[in-house]
């Protein structure tokens, strides 16, 4: 079910990685404790998306002999997003980083879950033999790929921002 769609899975497994080591480098000069809240509020989530992009498209790719085993890969690593998206939202309460205005929280929190609830989706397709499987499991690549963007940016507004306060 996934013939064809090599290529984008490659740029998608590949795309803007980079970008969250760009904003870690704005950020080297900070005392450890004016920048750990901020790290585990912005830089671990995106990293974990880029992470989670790159290891779909990984899974993706690979020769497997049927739907059946990167089906249920797939499935467990949208669960996986969704629990942890859980344990950021939680974290960032404990710390402070609440997010109040609705434009914050459709990039942190609405988009990584619906990300997770597409692969989910695809997963679960796959295993059925739908056509729209390929399509959600993309859609769920894009949707991370757009969280992890928005994180990176927003960890380096916020380390701009705080460098005169270490």
């Amino acid at each position: 079910m996934l013939h064809g769609w090599d290529n984008f899975f490659i740029m998608a497994g590949t795309t803007l990685i980079g970008l969250v080591f760009v904003a870690v480098t704005v950020g080297t000069g900070f005392s450890k404790s004016s920048i750990v809240h901020g790290t585990r509020g912005f830089l671990t989530p995106t990293l974990i998306r880029f992470s989670g992009v790159l290891f779909l498209s990984l899974a993706v790719l690979a020769p497997w002999p049927s739907a059946r085993p990167i089906g249920i890969i797939l499935t467990l690593g949208g669960l996986a997003g969704l629990a942890y998206q859980i344990k950021v939202i939680v974290g960032r309460h404990k710390v402070g980083l609440i997010l109040l205005d609705w434009h914050d929280w459709l990039p942190h929190v609405g988009v990584p879950a619906l990300g997770s609830g597409s692969l989910i989706a695809g997963a679960t397709g796959l295993l059925a033999e739908r056509s729209f499987a390929p399509y959600a499991i993309a859609g769920a690549a894009v949707l991370l790929l757009f969280a992890g963007i928005y994180g990176a940016w927003d960890l380096t507004l916020w380390m701009i921002k705080n460098r005169e306060k270490t």
